[in-house]
């Protein structure tokens, strides 16, 4: 058999056993779920008539679930990578990577499960938030078929770069509990991004800080995709940023792995 067979056969049965293991305790995968659901709901319905003045040209509620829909798809996918911090973390400190490292297995199988599991569940939670924003009134009625193909791929890709940070979190951190504070600024950087309001709408001194993270320029292109809203160079710099933070997640979470135990 050869290397890649190898690899593909021992990185399906670690994938496997990644989604049995979140099976096993749906309670954490509901709880970061329910954050971005909760989030839209609130913002809609509670804080929506005076959030939708935010967006500026009289615009009403209807219009505020369009503006906001998009941002919280991003900010699911930041919750959901949470849940992989903290599973990589719990295989860390009960030593069943240890145990991985002295099997016939391919190394890099065991981290490739985790990022794919992850970013499967983070596309399913997407759609489920989606579905959601779609129940409540969210409508893209001037998307063609390849901008929706362009979202997807653009949300597939977010999600791949923010599970490899995510797994680099889960490498270094002592316990379950620390792993899970390390990935809150993956919560936290949405709510400081354009997903409620605009850019322009914030102080001065502070939109270069929501403009240039890596949520904004990719909620942005999410919104023109589906919206027909203004792109700009939004799509590179999205684009820029997953390429990046893959390349730092990958880097990070091979050499903590491959860093002899002590």
């Amino acid at each position: 058999m050869s290397a890649l067979s190898v690899a593909v056969r021992d990185s399906s049965t670690m994938l496997r056993r990644n989604l049995l293991h979140a099976r096993r305790y749906p309670s954490m995968t509901l709880n970061l779920l329910l954050t971005p659901i909760m989030m839209l709901l609130l913002f809609v319905y509670i804080f929506g008539d005076t959030m939708s003045a935010g967006i500026g040209g009289g615009a009403d509620r209807s219009a505020y679930i369009a503006y906001l829909v998009p941002g919280l798809l991003l900010m699911t996918i930041g919750s959901t990578t949470i849940g992989t911090a903290v599973s990589v973390s719990m295989d860390m400190t009960e030593g069943i990577i240890a145990r991985f490292r002295t099997m016939a297995i391919h190394r890099g199988s065991i981290l490739i499960g985790h990022v794919i599991g992850s970013v499967l569940q983070a596309i399913a939670s997407v759609i489920l938030v989606g579905a959601v924003g779609v129940a409540i009134g969210f409508r893209s009625t001037n998307a063609t078929l390849l901008n929706w193909l362009a979202a997807i791929g653009l949300l597939a890709l977010f999600a791949l770069a923010l599970t490899w940070i995510a797994v680099g979190m889960g490498m270094v951190s002592p316990s379950a509990e620390a792993a899970s504070n390390n990935a809150m600024p993956l919560i936290f950087l949405p709510l400081i991004s354009s997903t409620f309001v605009p850019i322009d709408a914030m102080p001065g001194w502070f939109q270069p800080i929501a403009e240039y993270q890596p949520f904004t320029p990719t909620i942005e292109t999410i919104r023109g995709l589906l919206l027909g809203t203004d792109i700009g160079n939004n799509w590179w710099i999205s684009i820029t940023w997953c390429l990046a933070l893959t390349a730092l997640g990958y880097r990070w979470s091979k050499a903590a792995f491959n860093r002899d135990p002590k």
